[in-house]
C-alpha cells in the first residue's frame, strides 16, 4: 500500500486555480441547508440558526445567478430553501402548540388550586 504524500505548494496553487468562488458558495449553502434542517430537530432545535440558513440562501440567490452558477443548481437551492422554510414554520407551530398546551394545563391546575374545598358531609 502506497503512502499518501502531502501535495506540493505548486499542486495546491493549481488546485486553487481550478476552484471558483461560486463553487465554494454552492458547497457552503448546501452545508447551510443540512445544518438548518438539523437545527429544526427537537434534539438540536435552534430556530435563529435555522433562520440564518434560510436568509443566507435567500441573500445569495441573486449572487449565484449573476456569478454564472448553472440554473438547475440555483433552482435546487431555491427548492431546498422553500422546504427549509416550511420545516421552520412547522417547528414554530409545534413550539407554539406545545406552549399553548402547557399554558392550558397550568391554567387548569391554577383553577383547581383556587377552588374552595367542599365541606365534609359529616358536619
Amino acid at each position: 500500500m502506497a503512502e499518501e504524500r502531502e501535495p506540493t505548494e505548486e499542486e495546491l496553487r493549481e488546485a486553487l486555480g481550478r476552484v471558483g468562488v461560486a463553487d465554494v458558495l454552492v458547497n457552503a449553502l448546501t452545508a447551510a441547508v443540512s445544518l438548518g434542517y438539523h437545527r429544526l430537530t427537537p434534539e438540536a432545535r435552534d430556530l435563529p440558526q435555522a433562520r440564518l440558513a434560510i436568509e443566507s440562501l435567500r441573500a445569495l440567490d441573486p449572487v449565484l445567478r449573476e456569478g454564472g452558477v448553472a440554473e438547475q443548481i440555483v433552482r435546487d437551492l431555491e427548492q431546498a430553501r422553500a422546504n427549509l422554510q416550511l420545516a421552520y414554520a412547522k417547528a414554530v407551530s409545534d413550539i407554539s402548540a406545545a406552549q399553548e398546551e402547557q399554558a392550558g394545563a397550568d391554567l387548569h391546575a391554577d383553577q383547581e388550586r383556587a377552588m374552595p374545598s367542599e365541606p365534609d358531609e359529616a358536619e
